[in-house]
């Protein structure tokens, strides 16, 4: 189930100084984590940036020993680990520099399926509320996953609405599978992966739910989808992290804007004020944003091409197909999967959108609409 790479990637991970960023440059100058492990503090000179001190916990026994456990511990509790260097992350989520090196995943997780992220405050309002309810009711029958951070409050309704439309939900923690916090979401969690969902976390069992976990979560939260939405949080809160985080990576965020009197809209109403957040006028306009209201009918699904479809160039159609397959897909995917130049796809891209036939979003994403 585990190889040997996953053992040192592990072992890598655990040491000092060596976290997500420094962990990819080390994999890219060796080869991989063994190699790493095993050739780092010798050659550290290959490595630009890197000093004795940073490289010094490297071969260090114990992370080794404490990678073995943790194998034994993943094994036993049927946990997924994916390694960033091994193709195991989310494509979006992958194209963060600071993506994590390894995550640790139980249940399923469709990496094809369109992810929106879902977040806010743990002191959700009737307004906040209601707005996810409308939502969930509004997009029911379409095809899509919801992520959000297994909190109290916007997070737990978020899933619990995803489980009731009978739509996937992931939820992202802030500390390894030897626990869960927080403990009233158990029953929740559960219910998640019972009807099909996953949880996520780059947190080995070690791990506890510090403080400082939580903003480190959040960039999964926001690498991991094309779109953030943030439904409600006061100044400084949480979410306003993950609304940043998803600017960085060039992700669309928007917010639900309120009164300037409510505390859990003021964060919401900064973002927009600041251009750090679209604001949503109404649940129907943000669905289209979204590109998520387009149902697949039992025709469709029979006869998936209209007539203008069936006029496509030999190009137009190798796109639209990928495209069609693979929400919100990214220019390099798309040239990998149909091998062309991505100097060539472009032009039969911009075909597509004056046919109306493809959607773009920012960070060279495209979806068939």
């Amino acid at each position: 189930m585990y190889s040997e790479e996953h053992l040192y990637s592990i072992a890598l991970r655990e040491s000092s100084l060596i976290g997500d960023i420094n962990f990819h440059k080390l994999v890219r100058t060796f080869g991989s984590a063994k190699a790493a492990w095993e050739n780092a503090r010798k050659e550290y000179r290959k490595l630009d940036g890197f000093g004795k001190k940073m490289i010094s916990d490297i071969e260090n026994p114990e992370h080794l020993k404490f990678a073995e456990r943790e194998l034994k511990f993943c094994e036993t509790h049927q946990i997924r680990i994916n390694v960033r260097h091994l193709d195991g992350l989310p494509a979006l989520l992958k194209e963060c520099d600071d993506a994590p090196a390894i995550l640790y995943q139980k249940g399923d997780l469709d990496h094809f399926l369109q992810k929106i992220s879902i977040v806010g405050t743990r002191n959700i309002t009737a307004y906040g509320k209601q707005f996810i309810h409308d939502f969930f009711e509004e997009t029911k029958s379409c095809p899509f996953i919801s992520v959000s951070g297994l909190a109290l409050g916007v997070d737990k309704e978020v899933h619990e609405q995803s489980l009731h439309h009978h739509i996937p939900t992931v939820g992202v923690l802030a500390h390894g599978f030897h626990t869960l916090y927080p403990s009233k979401n158990k029953k929740l969690a559960e219910k998640i992966l019972e009807e099909g969902g996953s949880l996520l976390t780059e947190f080995n069992s070690s791990r506890k739910p510090d403080r400082e976990n939580f903003i480190q979560r959040n960039r999964i939260v926001a690498g991991i989808s094309p779109a953030t939405i943030v439904v409600e949080t006061a100044f400084g809160g949480g979410s306003v992290s993950t609304a940043t985080y998803a600017n960085v990576y060039n992700r669309e965020v928007y917010a639900l804007p309120g009164k300037i009197t409510d505390k859990q809209s003021q964060g919401c109403n900064h973002l927009i004020f600041q251009h750090k957040a679209s604001a949503i006028s109404t649940v129907k306009d943000l669905v289209n944003e979204l590109g998520l209201n387009r149902p697949k009918t039992k025709t469709e699904e029979l006869f998936p091409y209209s007539e203008i479809t069936i006029q496509f160039t030999g190009n137009q159609k190798a796109v639209f197909d990928a495209i069609f397959e693979n929400p919100h897909i990214t220019l390099d995917d798309l040239a990998d999967k149909i091998n062309l130049s991505s100097h060539k796809i472009l032009p039969v891209i911009l075909e597509l959108e004056l046919l109306g036939k493809v959607k773009s979003f920012s960070g060279r994403q495209f979806l068939a609409i």
